[in-house]
């Protein structure tokens, strides 16, 4: 074995952790004062648990998202323990992570113009039908 490489990983590793800590706290303090002050009435008036509306509404409102995954790994434990389906949930990660309206630009310029807005599109619908699939599945298995 090779400890000098385990020695660098190993610190590298433990700054990306000292880093990463900052970010987790304030997504922690971000979801709690979310959770206090939006009352939950107000998910139930946006969202009316129709798998296809909802699913249709997280996926188009968060496909223009790039935010780093981390943060997402909490914010989706808390949507689904509050108010948000898990259709809408999962629309929302499929969505996210392969819709990219934000790069759309650089997309467009390094691949074609057309290609890009036709990947968009068809990722966007898929990621509805994907979301929709799965929990089918999920439900079916459970």
């Amino acid at each position: 074995m090779n400890t000098q490489k385990i020695k660098i990983s190993s610190v590298k590793s433990l700054k990306w952790l000292t880093d990463i800590i900052p970010i987790l706290v304030g997504i922690i303090l971000l979801v709690s004062i979310i959770n206090n002050i939006v009352p939950k009435s107000f998910f139930n008036k946006i969202f009316i648990w129709n798998i296809f509306a909802d699913s249709f509404i997280w996926a188009w409102l968060w496909s223009a998202l790039t935010w780093n995954p981390i943060t997402w790994y909490i914010l989706w434990k808390w949507f689904l323990d509050n108010w948000i389906s898990l259709v809408a949930v999962t629309s929302f990660l499929v969505a996210w992570t392969t819709v990219w309206i934000v790069q759309l630009p650089a997309e467009s310029l390094v691949l074609w113009k057309k290609f890009a807005i036709y990947r968009n599109v068809s990722a966007f619908f898929m990621a509805i039908l994907v979301a929709i699939i799965t929990v089918y599945i999920y439900n079916f298995i459970k």
